[in-house]
C-alpha cells in the first residue's frame, strides 16, 4: 500500500518506517504537530525528523506552520480531554492530506509509544479515515519501542521527555514520583 505515516518526531518515526518498509509498503512521512511548545522545541522535533528522513531515504511532506494558536483555541475548557483533541487535529489533517495525495492509507507514528492511548487514536484514526474517505492503518508498533530508542541513541537523535503539549511539560516538572503525585488533583 501506499501509506502517509504521520510522525510526530524523528525518534518515533524508526521503528514505524522500518517495520512498513520491510511489510512493503510505499511510505510518505508527513509532519504536522500544532501541539508541540515551545516554538524551539517545535523545530528541534522537526529537524530531527528531517534528518533521519534523509538519511534513510523517506520522501517526507512538512506542515512547518507552528498553528499553537489553533490547538490551544482546541483544547481550552477541555485540558482532560486534550489527547483527543490533540489526536482528532492531527490525524484529521493527516487523512485530508493522504486522500488528497492519492494515499491508500495514512497511519501514525504515535502508535508506536506505550504511553499514547492506543485505543484513542485507532477510534480517531478510522473515523477520520472514513471521514476523509481514506483507510486509517493501525498497527501496534509498541513491541519496537525499545529497538526505536536503541537507534534514536545510536544515530545521536534529539531525544524529548515530553509529548509535546505545554501540559505534558507541566505535569513532567510539576508533578514528580518521587513526591507520589502522579497528575493534576
Amino acid at each position: 500500500m501506499k501509506i502517509l505515516l504521520h510522525v510526530c518526531c524523528g525518534p518515533c518515526s524508526t521503528f514505524p518506517v522500518m517495520a512498513l518498509k520491510e511489510q512493503g509498503h510505499d511510505l510518505t512521512g508527513y509532519f504536522y504537530n500544532p501541539n508541540i511548545h515551545p516554538y524551539t522545541e517545535f523545530r528541534k522535533r522537526l529537524e530531527t525528523f528531517e534528518q533521519y528522513a534523509g538519511k534513510v531515504g523517506l520522501p517526507v511532506m512538512i506542515d512547518s506552520r507552528y498553528d499553537l494558536d489553533e490547538f490551544l483555541r482546541s483544547v481550552t475548557f477541555r485540558e482532560g480531554d486534550r489527547c483527543r483533541v490533540c489526536y482528532g487535529m492531527r490525524l484529521r489533517q493527516a487523512a485530508r492530506v493522504a486522500r488528497a495525495g492519492g494515499f491508500d492509507a495514512f497511519s501514525s507514528t504515535l502508535l508506536v509509544s506505550p504511553w499514547q492511548k492506543h485505543d484513542l487514536i485507532k477510534d480517531i484514526g478510522e473515523a477520520a479515515g472514513k471521514e476523509a474517505g481514506v483507510s486509517f492503518y493501525y498497527c501496534d508498533f509498541r513491541a519496537g519501542y525499545r529497538e526505536g530508542v536503541r537507534i534514536s541513541k545510536e544515530e545521536q537523535m534529539y531525544r524529548q521527555q515530553y509529548c509535546g503539549c505545554i501540559y505534558s511539560e507541566r505535569d513532567r516538572y510539576l508533578y514528580s514520583k518521587k513526591a507520589g503525585q502522579n497528575g493534576p488533583k
